[in-house]
């Protein structure tokens, strides 16, 4: 009896006391004890995910000398410094203005395009970060990076380490979750524990697939073939030894979840429930916003319930050819849900707990492909732009700065672990103290660290 409560029901609920009270990091024997001394503002993370690469001078990075530059070759002074991954061809090409009108919105006064003239009107909660990089211009690597740290997409996924290293407010639900999502390692658990991967959810009213009891099958049933399930798999790990001893606990853990998700799930996942006025927020009312308007309502429903990461996908940026048509179209579908998730965050007095990221997995040259009626822009990895809001995060601000044409980041660069140490700052993780022991090396979220960007907190 000791020796199966060790391994499982008993260190469990102890583990489980330990995390509501803050003395123990979720983790395997290995881990450290981790000190929550320090506790962010923030509690959850939900990141917009830009599928495609969204053009940083399009969106939030206005370039005046660029549109004066249209149809030149690049500067030389420019061409001369432009980082490896840019030189695919496209220093040689002409330089593409940009077809978009910018104003400046807010007391701030930030300058955003017309394309997210919605976004852009609570520009005093957005902290834009404009001179994120890092090294890959293909579209799954890059993802991986932004997601990961790693363009492999062998490591944990940020959501992962979060739920690692925090645990979940609601028991009922899945810590980390993923709407739109498309491919399965930017939600992996890597090397940690199964048991902290994302959970994809479906499109339709059907989030989760299989949720529903079986006919005939009643809940008392259910929970006796759990039981029994729990049982044999307890048994097969004391044969089997410690191999097998995270595989089996994570499937345990993820029979208990489900079971507990078949009362919870649909409660949470119900927009039904939600006032029309709140539906029309989101942008439910119209066809091309309804989609994505669910995702960023059920965002919302999500980290209201305690989940602690969501990862919210949007498709459709990838404009080599035709930009003005490709960005109008992503820009229509995403603006107004997104304006609604903030708007609604911060009326519900939730912003300042959810750190909300937009941004996607590089930015786009200034240079264009394809020309003719329709031009577009290639792959940029060296220089583009990405926003926070709420969560500690001082809005009405940008920081840092790419060249004149908007090519790389030259003022304050930010690479991809350093955004991913912020974002663990503002829920009071220090990137060295949250590790993982694998292989005998203790792993860390930013690889081999980071900078926290301090000043985009107040």
């Amino acid at each position: 009896m000791l020796r199966r409560a060790g391994l499982g029901i008993g260190s469990l609920a102890l583990t489980s006391l330990m995390l509501e009270d803050g003395v123990l990091r979720a983790g395997e024997e290995t881990s450290p004890i981790f000190n929550t001394k320090r506790r962010g503002r923030a509690k959850s993370v939900i990141f917009l995910f830009m599928g495609g690469g969204p053009s940083q001078v399009d969106t939030f990075d206005p370039k005046p000398d660029l549109s004066k530059l249209h149809d030149q070759e690049v500067p030389a002074s420019i061409a001369r410094n432009l980082p490896l991954s840019a030189m695919m061809g496209n220093a040689v090409k002409r330089l593409l203005g940009c077809p978009f009108q910018f104003s400046r919105y807010g007391e701030c006064g930030l300058p955003v395009s017309e394309l997210f003239a919605e976004t852009g009107k609570l520009a005093d909660e957005l902290c834009v970060l404009r001179s994120v990089w890092h090294d890959t211009v293909i579209h799954v690597p890059g993802e991986y990076m932004l997601t990961t740290g790693s363009i492999l997409g062998d490591r944990p996924s940020l959501g992962a380490w979060l739920c690692y290293g925090l645990g979940s407010d609601n028991q009922d639900l899945p810590g980390f979750l993923v709407l739109g999502g498309k491919f399965p390692n930017t939600w992996s658990a890597g090397f940690l524990p199964a048991r902290f991967q994302g959970v994809a959810l479906g499109s339709g009213d059907q989030k989760i697939p299989n949720l529903n009891m079986p006919a005939g099958l009643s809940a008392s049933s259910r929970r006796a073939q759990l039981d029994l399930i729990a049982e044999l798999n307890h048994q097969h790990l004391e044969r089997q030894g410690g191999g097998v001893e995270m595989e089996l606990e994570a499937r345990i853990r993820s029979y208990e979840l489900a079971f507990r998700m078949q009362s919870a799930a649909p409660e949470a996942f119900d927009l039904r429930r939600e006032s029309e006025a709140v539906r029309r927020l989101y942008g439910l009312d119209q066809n091309d916003t309804a989609e994505y308007g669910s995702y960023c309502l059920l965002a919302r429903r999500l980290v209201e319930r305690g989940v602690r990461f969501v990862q919210v996908r949007a498709e459709g940026w990838d404009s080599h050819g035709d930009l003005k048509g490709g960005h109008l179209s992503a820009a229509k579908k995403t603006d107004r849900p997104i304006a609604g998730l903030l708007r609604d965050l911060k009326q519900r007095g939730l912003l300042d707990e959810t750190v909300v990221i937009w941004g996607g997995e590089f930015g786009r040259t200034p240079t264009m492909e394809n020309p003719g009626n329709a031009p577009g822009r290639d792959h940029s990895p060296g220089g583009f732009s990405m926003w926070l809001a709420g969560g500690g995060v001082k809005g009405g601000q940008a920081i840092g700065s790419t060249d004149p044409v908007g090519y790389r980041a030259v003022e304050r660069p930010i690479h991809v672990n350093d955004l991913h140490a912020t974002i663990l700052h503002a829920l009071g993780i220090d990137q060295h103290q949250l590790y993982f022991l694998h292989h005998n090396r203790k792993e860390i979220v930013t690889v081999n660290g980071g900078e926290v960007i301090q000043e985009a907190f107040s």
